[in-house]
C-alpha cells in the first residue's frame, strides 16, 4: 500500500537511513531484504543445531541393564545398548564372523553366550 508520505527510516540490515513510502517498510532495498532473510535463516539453523547438540550430549536411553543382562536372547538394538556400540558395528562383527547371530524371520537374534564369547 503506497501513499504520498515519505518517512525516514533506518534499514534493519545495513543501518543506513532511507525514505520509506509506507509505514511497514523495513529495508532500504530488495538486496538488503534478501541478505537479512538469509542471515536470519542461517542463525535459526545454527540455533536449532545447538539445541539438538545440547539435547543429545550424553543422553543415554532409559535401559534396564539388569534385565538385559538376564536375557538369554537379545535383539540387535538390545545387544548394541548392552555392549555400548552401534548396530552397524554389530553387523560388521557378524560379517567378520566374530559374533554369531541367528535369523528368525526378519529378526536377528544374538545369544547372550555369543556376546560373552566375544569378550573372552
Amino acid at each position: 500500500m503506497s501513499s504520498n508520505i515519505q518517512v525516514t527510516k533506518t534499514c534493519e540490515n545495513c543501518g543506513e537511513q532511507f525514505e520509506a513510502k509506507t509505514l511497514v517498510t523495513r529495508y532500504c532495498s530488495h538486496t538488503c531484504n534478501r541478505r537479512h532473510y538469509k542471515k536470519r535463516k542461517r542463525e535459526e539453523k545454527l540455533q536449532r543445531f545447538e539445541e539438538k547438540k545440547s539435547q543429545s550430549v550424553l543422553q543415554l536411553p532409559d535401559v534396564n541393564y539388569e534385565a538385559l543382562g538376564a536375557k538369554e536372547f537379545l535383539s540387535l538394538k538390545e545387544a548394541a545398548v548392552l555392549i555400548g556400540v552401534s548396530e552397524r558395528t554389530l553387523y560388521r562383527l557378524m560379517e567378520r564372523g566374530s559374533l554369531e547371530a541367528n535369523k528368525i524371520g526378519r529378526r536377528t537374534i544374538i545369544r547372550r553366550s555369543a556376546i560373552d564369547k566375544l569378550f573372552k
